[in-house]
C-alpha cells in the first residue's frame, strides 16, 4: 500500500467558494487575471496543504499578466505539499472531462509536480488524479499538461488545481476545463436537485444531548434505538427520498427513548416515529428465489429483541416495503458497484463531538457495516452485538484522543486493512508522536528488526546495524507495545497489522529513545536520535524510481509491477520473450494497470480469474455473486518459460488483484508470503469529527467461490525475509524465485 503525501486531497476540509446551482453566471478565473491588491492569490483560487507559499507572479508567466507561484517555506516536510484549488459546481453534462493547463517547475526534487482534477459526490470524493504516478520533477519550461477522468453522474462539486511537493518550485497558468471534449463554458449544464433533507439545520452547533452513568436500561435502550435508525434508513421509502436530514430525527428522537419510563413506553415512542413518517406501498421482498446469494440480510434482530407486537408489526412492515433502487443516503457506483455513502455530514468542525454527535458516529458506522459491507461474514464475532459493546465506549469517551480511538476499534473490528482513519488527523499525529527515528523497522521472525534507514547519513550516527533486534522501547518490551496496539490497528491479518505497526513503533514526542537490542545474540542498551518530519524523510522508500525491466541474467527477465506501465510493455516483450523464467515482483502497489495487457503476453487463452459479490439497495443487507472475469487473449505466441510472481504483506487492493490474474497463466508459481487480504474497490465513509475512513466495498473472490479478504493471495511456495537475510542485505524472497527458475523447485 503505498503511501502519498497527497492522499489528504481526498479528504481535505474545503472552503466554499461557490453555492451550488446554476454556474452559467461564473465568470471563471483560469487564467489568475481577476486579483484583488494585497490578496497572495488570484479571485475564488484558495490553497490547499502546508507549509507552501503561493503567490501571484506578474514577471513569469505563460501568458497574460499573472501566474501563480509555488514553492516551499523553511518549515516544510516530506509530508507536506502545496497546491493552488478551484472549486466549481457540476452542473454539467457529460461522460469525459479534461483539465489542462502550463506549469513550469524550476529544480523540483524529492518530490513532484501535478495538475490535481478531483470529482466529489454527495458525501466523498468520487474520480481523482493529481498525476502524482508520473513523477514529474527536475527543471522545464511551460509545458502543456492534461489530467482526464470519467465524469460521474451524480457528481456534486469539481476541483481544479496544481500541486508541488519537494523542493523547487512550480509556475500554472492558464487553465482550462473541456466536458466531452467541449470548453467548459459551452457544455450543457442542469440544475442540481435540492432535497428537504438539506433544509433541515436545527443541530448544525450541538445536539444538546449530554450523556454519562448510563442504565442498564437506558443502553438496552439505545442499543434497540441504533438498530431500528439504522433500518429506517435504509428501508423506509420516506427515508430513501431524502424526505428527512436522518442525523437531526435521531437527535429528536433520542432525549425521548433516554428518558423513557419501560420497555413498554419505549416500543409506543418508536412505534409513533415510524408511523409519522408516512404511508408506502408494501411489495413481497422474498430473495428466496434470487440466484448466487452471498450474504442474506441479517434481519432476526427485529423478531428476537422482545419487542411489542406492534413495533414488530411496524418493523417488518418497512422490510416489505417496495424500494426504488435509489436513496439519497445509499448507491451503488456504476459499472463497479461498490457503494456510496451519500450526503453523510463529517461535521468538520466538530473535533471532539457532543454525545449525541458520538452516539450518531457510532450508529451510522455500524449500520454501514450491517448493511453494505461485502465481508461481515468474515466478522470474527456476531456483529449484532458489538453496537451494545460500544456504546458505552463512545459515551464515556471524555476527549477527543478517547473518541478517536474508539472509533479506530470498531473499524479494526471489521477486520479490513482499507479501514482506518485516512489523513493528517492532526489530534492523533500530536498524540503519536511528531518525531521519527531513522531506522526502518520490520518485523522479521516475529522480530523488530532493524531492515533499513530512512536516511543513510542519520542511519550510520545512530550507531544501529541491519539485523539489530529490538527488544523494549524506553524500558517497555516491544512484545507488550505490539498487544497494546493490535486493538487499534485495523487490518485484515495479523501480518499487515505488524507491517502498519512497525512504521509507528519508534514514533515519539521526544528528541530521543532508550533502546534494548540484540545484536548477536548479545544484549546492548542504545540511546537514539529522533527527527521532525522535514529532518528525515520516512516516505523516501517510496520516493525511489525504478525502470521496471531489467534481465538478472540472461535467462530470466524481472518487471517490477508497481512501477510497470502498459504502454511499456510492447517494446520490453522483446527482451522478455527470449528468457526462460519471468519474476513479476508485486510486493508493491501498482502505478498503473497493467493487468490485462500482461496476461495477454503471459496466457494461450481467455480464462477465469475473478468474480465479485455487490449489495443491493432495494433489499439492503444482500449481496449477491456477478459473472466472473477473464484474463488473457487467444494467443499462440504467448510466454513459454516459468512464470513467478512475488508477494507479501506489501502486497494489497489492487496488487492482489493482479496476483489473481498472473496466477492462472500456464506455468506460474507465486513465491513470498500472504499478502495484505484486503481487495475490491474502496467505498469512502464519513464519520463525525471530520474523521474519514472507507471499507473494500465489493466482494472479491476466486471463480470457485474461494474467499480472497483476510486470507490474501496465499503463496504456492512460501518464503520469507530472514533476520541472517536482512543482516547480508539479501532479498531472499527473490532469490528463491532465481531458485525455483533454474532448479524448477
Amino acid at each position: 500500500m503505498k503511501k502519498s503525501i497527497f492522499t489528504m486531497l481526498l479528504v481535505v476540509i474545503t472552503t466554499i467558494v461557490f453555492g451550488q446551482g446554476n454556474a452559467n453566471n461564473i465568470e471563471f478565473n483560469f487564467g489568475f487575471e481577476n486579483t484583488v491588491f494585497k490578496k497572495t492569490l488570484p479571485d475564488n483560487w484558495f490553497q490547499w496543504g502546508n507549509n507552501y507559499q503561493l503567490s501571484i507572479d506578474k514577471a513569469t508567466k505563460h501568458s497574460g499578466e499573472n501566474s501563480v507561484l509555488l514553492k516551499p517555506s523553511e518549515k516544510a516536510n516530506s509530508k507536506d505539499f502545496g497546491c493552488v484549488a478551484y472549486k466549481i459546481p457540476a452542473v454539467y453534462v457529460g461522460k469525459k472531462i479534461e483539465l489542462k493547463a502550463y506549469m513550469k517547475l524550476q529544480e523540483v526534487k524529492d518530490g513532484s509536480i501535478g495538475l490535481m482534477l478531483r470529482i466529489d459526490g454527495s458525501s466523498g470524493t468520487l474520480k481523482f488524479d493529481n498525476m502524482q504516478q508520473k513523477n514529474i520533477n527536475g527543471t522545464s519550461d511551460w509545458t502543456l499538461y492534461s489530467v482526464k477522468l470519467d465524469y460521474p453522474q451524480n457528481a456534486r462539486t469539481i476541483y481544479i488545481g496544481a500541486i508541488l511537493s519537494g523542493s523547487g518550485q512550480l509556475w500554472v497558468d492558464d487553465f482550462e476545463i473541456l466536458i466531452d471534449g467541449k470548453n467548459i463554458k459551452d457544455a450543457k449544464q442542469i440544475e442540481l436537485k435540492t432535497f428537504p433533507a438539506e433544509k433541515d439545520k436545527e443541530f448544525d452547533k450541538g445536539s444538546g444531548i449530554e450523556l454519562t452513568n448510563l442504565t442498564k436500561e437506558q443502553l438496552n435502550d439505545l442499543d434497540i434505538l441504533g438498530k431500528i435508525w439504522g433500518f429506517l434508513k435504509y428501508y423506509h421509502p420516506s427515508v430513501a427520498q431524502g424526505n428527512y436530514n436522518w442525523d437531526y430525527e435521531l437527535f429528536r428522537i433520542l432525549p425521548k427513548i433516554i428518558n423513557c419510563k419501560n420497555i413498554i413506553d419505549r416500543d409506543n415512542i418508536l412505534n409513533e416515529w415510524i408511523k409519522s413518517l408516512g404511508t408506502f406501498e408494501e411489495t413481497n421482498n422474498s430473495i428466496e428465489n434470487i440466484k448466487d446469494i452471498k450474504i442474506k440480510p441479517d434481519l432476526d434482530w427485529i423478531t428476537k429483541s422482545n419487542l411489542s407486537t406492534e413495533l414488530t408489526t411496524q418493523l417488518l412492515k418497512v422490510k416489505n416495503a417496495k424500494r426504488k433502487d435509489e436513496n439519497y443516503y445509499i448507491g451503488l457506483i456504476a459499472g463497479v458497484g461498490n457503494p456510496e455513502f451519500k450526503n453523510e455530514n463529517a461535521y468538520n468542525s466538530m473535533k471532539y463531538p457532543d454525545a449525541g454527535f458520538r452516539l450518531l458516529s457510532l450508529f451510522r458506522y455500524w449500520n454501514i457495516i450491517q448493511y453494505y459491507f461485502p465481508y461481515k461474514n468474515l466478522i470474527e464475532e456476531n456483529w449484532t452485538d458489538v453496537l451494545k459493546e460500544f456504546i458505552p465506549k463512545y459515551i464515556n469517551a471524555s476527549n477527543e484522543i478517547e473518541y478517536k480511538y474508539a472509533v479506530l476499534e470498531i473499524i479494526a473490528r471489521v477486520h479490513d486493512t482499507h479501514a482506518n482513519i485516512w489523513g493528517e488527523d492532526e489530534a492523533l499525529k500530536n498524540y503519536r508522536g511528531i518525531y521519527y527515528s531513522t531506522l526502518e523497522i520490520k518485523f522479521i521472525e516475529n522480530k523488530a528488526v532493524v531492515a533499513g534507514f530512512y536516511d543513510e547519513e542519520t542511519g550510520k550516527e545512530s550507531g544501529m546495524l541491519l539485523g539489530d533486534i529490538i527488544t523494549s522501547i524506553n524500558n517497555v518490551p516491544v512484545e507488550k507495545i505490539v498487544q497494546d496496539k493490535l486493538k487499534y490497528t485495523p487490518a485484515s491479518n495479523y501480518p499487515t497489522q505488524l507491517r502498519d505497526i512497525a512504521e509507528d513503533l519508534l514514533r515519539t514526542n521526544d528528541t530521543i529513545l532508550n533502546i534494548e537490542i540484540l545484536r548477536n545474540g548479545k544484549p546492548e542498551k542504545k540511546t537514539i536520535k529522533t527527527y521532525s518530519s522535514n529532518k528525515v524523510n520516512i516516505y523516501s522508500k517510496y520516493n525511489s524510481t525504478d525502470t521496471c525491466f531489467k534481465l538478472i541474467n540472461k535467462d530470466i527477465a524481472y518487471i517490477n509491477n508497481g512501477s510497470l506501465k502498459q504502454d511499456y510493455l510492447p517494446a520490453i516483450w522483446k527482451e522478455i520473450e527470449k528468457a526462460k523464467g519471468l519474476i513479476i515482483d508485486d510486493r508493491n502497489y501498482p502505478s498503473d494497470f497493467p493487468i490485462y495487457e500482461l496476461s495477454n503476453y503471459l496466457m494461450p487463452k481467455r480464462v477465469p480469474f475473478v468474480k465479485f459479490t455487490n449489495g443491493s439497495i432495494e433489499i439492503p443487507g444482500l449481496f449477491t455473486f456477478t459473472k466472473t472475469l477473464d484474463a488473457g487473449k487467444k494467443n499462440k505466441n504467448f510466454f513459454k518459460g516459468k512464470v513467478v510472481v512475488l508477494v507479501n504483506e506489501i502486497s494489497q487492493s489492487s496488487a492482489e488483484y493482479h496476483a489473481m490474474a498472473y496466477r492462472v497463466s500456464p506455468d506460474v508459481k507465486v513465491i513470498g508470503s500472504t499478502t495484505a487480504g484486503a481487495d475490491g474497490n474502496v467505498s469512502q465513509i464519513n464519520i463525525p469529527g471530520g474523521l474519514n475512513t472507507m471499507i473494500s466495498g465489493i466482494g472479491v473472490y476466486y471463480p470457485d467461490g474461494k474467499e480472497t479478504q483476510r486470507v490474501g493471495i496465499v503463496p504456492d511456495i512460501e518464503s520469507k525475509p530472514t533476520i541472517e537475510g536482512i543482516k547480508n542485505n539479501k532479498d531472499e524472497v527473490l532469490e528463491r524465485a532465481i531458485e525455483y527458475i533454474n532448479s524448477g523447485k
